[in-house]
């Protein structure tokens, strides 16, 4: 596959690859986006929780190599890192969900702040890492309630611990690509920032795609708390798309490409999330009455 000039099958083929966070989401498509591109893939993430998460459904522990393993453990993810000898990292691994940040906001910030240094420290030490994807979401920007798109220069912050955490972890990234990462010759490191991502596999609570499903799926009414909220939706294979182009070339030009980045979709696609549930029932469902709007 060529993506901006780059042949990302000539980048990634025979390459060690290490993924975190390869049970969720995003990082089950990557690790098996990476495989089919002829990679030696190896994923450290928790175990998958429900039977049909995307990584279950592919059977990617199959495809890929795989260890259950919590990236606050430092002393076995820096075992499994170091027996490795990657030359690619994305670090993906996080707790991902604002509204179980505030259930459990230690838990939350112990894993993507604590969890992320320990990545960090790993890419500090590394002798053969050559290219550094250090993942975390658009929720790091101090939300200003502006009509304009975030820029990677804007402000940090969070008001919920979910983003705080973001918010830091790129705080610590920035610390250590400064004072240690770019006096690294041959190393690239990049923040990758995105949000709204949707697609198949992903059957996380509390986000729109998936329980619109499971409430067709259970003949009830789709319930929206903001309708009329917009969001810059993006399909999950494209800011995976720009992690792979961004990593192949810190892997040819560290210099020039190392930083941080936003991940987000043009400006026309920017959706209602009523827009996007009338979207999923004209495929599957019947018509507008199955949405209630909650206040």
């Amino acid at each position: 596959m060529v993506n901006n000039g780059i042949n990302l099958k000539d980048i990634y083929c025979g390459k060690r690859v290490f993924i975190t966070g390869d049970t969720g989401f995003k990082g089950s498509w990557l690790s098996l986006w990476l495989s089919e591109l002829g990679a030696d893939v190896l994923g450290y993430a928790l175990e998958p929780q429900r039977d049909r998460d995307h990584f279950n459904l592919i059977g990617l522990d199959k495809i890929t190599h795989h260890i259950n393993g919590d990236i606050r453990d430092y002393a076995k993810v820096k075992k499994v890192f170091n027996d490795f000898q990657p030359e690619f990292l994305f670090h993906l691994a996080a707790q991902s969900l604002v509204k179980v940040s505030y259930q459990e906001p230690k838990l939350t910030l112990d894993t993507n702040i604590g969890g992320s240094l320990n990545i960090l420290e790993l890419v500090r030490l590394s002798s053969t890492l050559r290219s550094a994807i250090y993942v975390t979401s658009d929720k790091c920007y101090k939300n200003k309630e502006s009509a304009q798109g975030y820029r990677e220069e804007d402000e940090l912050g969070g008001y919920d611990p979910y983003s705080a955490s973001k918010a830091a972890a790129e705080i610590i990234f920035s610390a250590y690509r400064d004072s240690f990462l770019n006096k690294k010759e041959g190393l690239g490191a990049a923040s990758a920032r995105a949000g709204n991502v949707i697609g198949g596999g992903d059957w996380t609570q509390n986000r729109i795609v998936p329980d619109c499903i499971k409430a067709l799926e259970s003949n009830e009414l789709i319930k929206l708390r903001s309708p009329d909220s917009t969001r810059p939706w993006q399909h999950v294979l494209d800011p995976l798309l720009g992690y792979l182009a961004l990593a192949a070339k810190m892997y040819a030009n560290p210099q020039k490409y190392s930083g941080s980045w936003n991940f987000g979709p043009k400006s026309q696609s920017i959706r209602r999330v009523y827009d996007l549930t009338a979207r999923i029932l004209k495929f599957w469902g019947k018509d507008k009455s199955q949405i209630s709007v909650s206040s």
